[in-house]
C-alpha cells in the first residue's frame, strides 16, 4: 500500500498559531499530528507515503528529515496549492496500479487504516470514503447498504438536508481510476471528482467509523478540546501506572494573576492537577517552557515542587501532582506570633534550599524574558511596569520615564551590588507557597532564572497578602542571615544592603503587576492590596532614615495623598 498525507494548507481558522507552526505539526499527546498519521500508516503496512506541502514546508520538511520512519517518505513542494483533487493528480507519477490511500494531515483518529483498506479492496469501488457521525459536519448521504448517494452543502444547497448525512473523515482509499477525474495543474477538490463520478453511475463505499474515533480540531476551541482529551488519560497513565478508572471528572480552580486555567482531575480517589497556559503563540521559548524545565529540574535536584506527570507544550497543558489547596496565607491566618515565625522560619529553609540546589546544573536557555536578574529586567519589568501600568494605567497620571530614570538605573545598580546568587524564584509570595500536612511546595516558577536570594526574601516578607508587620519581617531577616552565614561566606550588612534595595524593586513591581491585572484584565479583587503595596514601598523607601530616590519618593508621597493613605 501506498499513500498521500495532504498537508499544505494554510489553518486559517487556527490562526495566529498557524502563522508560526503548520497544523500538521499542532501536537495532541506531546506528539505532532503528522507523526501520529506515519506511525498508523506504518502500523497498517504502508510502504510509501508522499506528503505535499505549500504553507510553512520547510518546517515539516526539516520534521521529516529529522525522523527515522521504516517506510519511504516523500515531499512535494506545490507552488501554488491545488486543493485536495489537485494535490491527488500532482503526484500520479508517485501512484502504482494499487488502491492508495489518501489521509489529511490535520486529523484526530483512532480508525484501523489496516481494515479501511481492505473493506476497500473486498469491493474495489472507485473510492472508499470513511465516515462518521458528526452533526456540525455530517454532509455525506449514505444508503443503508453502505453505499455513497450524494454529497450535501449546507452553504449551497437549498434542499431539504437528507436524514441520512454523516461526516467525511479526511481518510479514503482510491482506485488509480479517480485520476481521470480530475484535471491536471489545477486547483480541484475530490469531492467534485467524487460527483463526477456519481454522476457516471459508479458506486462509492462508505466505511462508516464510531463517532469517537474521530475529532475535528480545525478551531482554536476544537484543538484543545481535543488535546485535552488525548493527554488526560496518557497523565494518569504516568502518575499512577495504570489508566483512570470511570469517568474523569474537571472542576476549575480558582486562577491566579496569570492567564492560565487551573483544572482538577479525578477519576475514583485518584486526582491530578492539569494547567492549561493555552496554545503556543510563538516559536520561541514560552513560559510553558520555562514551566516545564524548571518544574522538571527543581524536582531533580530535590526542592520541594509538585511533580510533572506529563506535558505538551504546544498545547500548553501540563499535568502534575496534586498538593490541595491550603496555600500559606490561608495557613497563617489567625495565627498567633510564635506560630506564624515558626511556618516562616521552615519556609525561608525550603527557599534556601531552592536557591542553593536549583542553581545547580541550571540552564539559562530554560528561561523566558531574561535569563537571569539584571538590569534590563529592573528596569523594564518592574520599573517601566510601575509607571506605566500603576502611574499611568490605573491612576491616570501623565508620568515620563524620564523624569525618574535616574532613580531607577540607581536603584538597579544598588539592587545587583551585593547579591547572594542562586535560582530566583521571583514570584515568591504566600499563594504560590502551599501547605500539605507538614510539608512545605513552590508552586508557579516559569518565572525562576540567576538572581539574588534577597529579592525571594524580600517577596517573601513585604507580601500584601498577610502583611507581616514590622517586627516578624526583621526576626526572620536575622534567621535567613544566621542560616545562610553557616552555609555559605556572608556578609550580614551586604547581605542587608542588597536585601533594602531587592524590596524596593520588589514593591514597584507589585504594584505594577495588581493595577494591571485589576484595570486591564478585570481582576478586581487586587485592587483590595493596592494601598497595603502603597504603605510597604513608603516605609522602605525611607527605611535608613534617608530619602535616595526623591523622585520616586515625590511620586509614592502624591500617591498617598490620592488614595488618602496615612
Amino acid at each position: 500500500m501506498k499513500a498521500m498525507i495532504l498537508a499544505a494548507g494554510y489553518g486559517t481558522r487556527l490562526r495566529p498559531y498557524t502563522d508560526h507552526t503548520p497544523k500538521p505539526l499542532f501536537s495532541i499527546a506531546g506528539r505532532p499530528l503528522l507523526d501520529g498519521i506515519i506511525d498508523r500508516l506504518q502500523k497498517a503496512g504502508c510502504k510509501a507515503v508522499i506528503i505535499n506541502t505549500h504553507h510553512l514546508h520547510r518546517k515539516i520538511e526539516a520534521f521529516l528529515a529529522a525522523q527515522n520512519y521504516r517506510l519511504e517518505v516523500n515531499t512535494r513542494f506545490e507552488p501554488q496549492i491545488l486543493g485536495t483533487g489537485g494535490a491527488i493528480k500532482n503526484v500520479a507519477d508517485f501512484w502504482d496500479n494499487q488502491p492508495f490511500m489518501v489521509i489529511n494531515a490535520d486529523i484526530v483518529a483512532d480508525i484501523d487504516l489496516a481494515e479501511v483498506y481492505q473493506v476497500h479492496c473486498r469491493h474495489h469501488p472507485p473510492a472508499t470514503l470513511v465516515l462518521c457521525d458528526d452533526p456540525a459536519f455530517n454532509s455525506v448521504a449514505v444508503k443503508q447498504n453502505k453505499w455513497i448517494s450524494g454529497f450535501y452543502d449546507r452553504a449551497d444547497d437549498s434542499r431539504q438536508p437528507p436524514e441520512d448525512l454523516l461526516t467525511f473523515t479526511g481518510i479514503q482509499v482510491l482506485e488509480p481510476q479517480i485520476l481521470d477525474y480530475i484535471p491536471g495543474n489545477s486547483f480541484y477538490s475530490s469531492i467534485d471528482a467524487f460527483k463526477q463520478i456519481l454522476a457516471a453511475g459508479k458506486k462509492l463505499r462508505a466505511f462508516i467509523a464510531p463517532r469517537n474515533c474521530w475529532q475535528d480540531i480545525g478551531t482554536p476551541e476544537n484543538y484543545r478540546q481535543a488535546a485535552i482529551n488525548k493527554a488526560t488519560p496518557e497523565a494518569f497513565q504516568r502518575a499512577f501506572a495504570a489508566s483512570p478508572s470511570g469517568q474523569i471528572h474537571r472542576q476549575k480552580l480558582k486562577g491566579d494573576g496569570s492567564q492560565r486555567q487551573w483544572h482538577r482531575l479525578t477519576a475514583a480517589d485518584q486526582s491530578i492537577i492539569m494547567v492549561d497556559h493555552g496554545i503556543r503563540q510563538t516559536a520561541l521559548t514560552s513560559e510553558v517552557d520555562s514551566f516545564v524545565h524548571l518544574g522538571r529540574h527543581l524536582y531533580r535536584q530535590g526542592v520541594s515542587v509538585p511533580k510533572i506527570y506529563f506535558y505538551d507544550t504546544f498545547s500548553g497543558l501540563v499535568f502534575l501532582e496534586d498538593l490541595g489547596d491550603i496555600h500559606l496565607q490561608q495557613t497563617v491566618q489567625s495565627k498567633n506570633d510564635s506560630t506564624v515565625i515558626d511556618l516562616y522560619k521552615a519556609v525561608i529553609d525550603q527557599l534556601i534550599k531552592l536557591s542553593r540546589n536549583g542553581a545547580v546544573k541550571f540552564d539559562r536557555n530554560w528561561t523566558f524574558q531574561t535569563p537571569d536578574y539584571n538590569q534590563e529586567l529592573i528596569l523594564e519589568k518592574e520599573c517601566r511596569y510601575f509607571l506605566e501600568a500603576f502611574l499611568n494605567g490605573y491612576l491616570n497620571y501623565k508620568e515620563q520615564f524620564i523624569d525618574f530614570q535616574a532613580d531607577f538605573i540607581a536603584l538597579a545598580g544598588k539592587a545587583l551590588q551585593y547579591p547572594t546568587m542562586g535560582f530566583m524564584h521571583r514570584d515568591m509570595q504566600s499563594r504560590n507557597i502551599m501547605i500539605k500536612g507538614r510539608d512545605i511546595y513552590f508552586i508557579d516558577f516559569q518565572g525562576g532564572r540567576i538572581g539574588p536570594i534577597q529579592y525571594d526574601l524580600a517577596s517573601l516578607l513585604i507580601d500584601p497578602y498577610v502583611e507581616l508587620p514590622y517586627a516578624i519581617q526583621a526576626r526572620l531577616i536575622d534567621y535567613s542571615i544566621e542560616v545562610l552565614a553557616a552555609q555559605t561566606e556572608l556578609t550580614p550588612e551586604k547581605f542587608l544592603s542588597c536585601y533594602h534595595y531587592c524590596r524596593l524593586t520588589r514593591n514597584l513591581q507589585i504594584l505594577g503587576a495588581y493595577a494591571y491585572l485589576s484595570k486591564v484584565k478585570g481582576k478586581k479583587h487586587f485592587e483590595r492590596y493596592i494601598p497595603a503595596a502603597v504603605k510597604s514601598l513608603r516605609s522602605n523607601l525611607a527605611a535608613d532614615g534617608q530619602i535616595e530616590f526623591p523622585a520616586i519618593w515625590a511620586i509614592t508621597q502624591k500617591i498617598c495623598t490620592h488614595m488618602k493613605i496615612s
